[in-house]
C-alpha cells in the first residue's frame, strides 16, 4: 500500500528555480521509476512525460521539493481535457521531510501541547502542489 498523500498536477505555480544539474538529475531518477513502475501509467511515453517537463523550471522545482524530502514523485496520469501529466508522491511511507504536520493551520494553532512543526496544506502550496482528496487518495490505493 502506498502512502500517497500529494498530487502534483501540471499547473502554473512560480516556484524557486533549480539549477540544469539539479534538473538533469532529477530527470534521470524521475526516467528510472517511470521505468520501474511501468504499471502506475500503462500507455504512457516517458519521452511525451519529459518533454512537457522540459524548460518548464517552476513543475521541474515543485518535483524537486517532493523527491527532496523523502518523496518519490511518479507518474499516475494523463488528463486529456488538460493536457497535462498527473504526478503523486508513492513513497510507501511518508516522507522524512513532511512528517509531524497537522493538516492545516487551524489544526495546528488549536493544539495546546506538542504542535507539528507545519501544516500540510501550507507545505504543499510552498512546494506547489495540491493535497489528494480523500475520493483521489482511495482510487490511488487501487495502484
Amino acid at each position: 500500500m502506498f502512502s500517497l498523500d500529494l498530487i502534483f498536477s501540471f499547473k502554473t505555480y512560480i516556484m524557486k528555480n533549480i539549477s540544469p544539474k539539479q534538473s538533469a538529475e532529477l530527470l534521470k531518477t524521475l526516467k528510472a521509476r517511470f521505468e520501474k513502475h511501468m504499471s502506475r501509467h500503462k500507455g504512457l511515453a516517458w519521452a511525451n512525460v519529459q518533454a512537457k517537463l522540459e524548460g518548464n523550471n517552476g513543475k521541474l522545482a515543485s518535483l524537486y521539493e517532493m523527491e527532496s524530502t523523502g518523496g518519490e514523485p511518479d507518474v499516475i496520469g494523463y488528463d486529456k481535457k488538460k493536457n497535462e501529466y498527473i504526478f503523486c508522491d508513492c513513497a510507501a511511507d511518508s516522507p522524512k521531510g513532511r512528517r509531524s504536520l497537522c493538516y492545516d493551520r487551524e489544526a495546528r494553532t488549536s493544539r495546546k501541547e506538542h504542535k507539528p512543526k507545519d501544516n500540510a496544506v501550507d507545505v504543499a502550496a510552498a512546494m506547489g502542489i495540491e493535497m489528494l482528496t480523500e475520493e483521489q487518495y482511495r482510487e490511488l490505493q487501487t495502484l
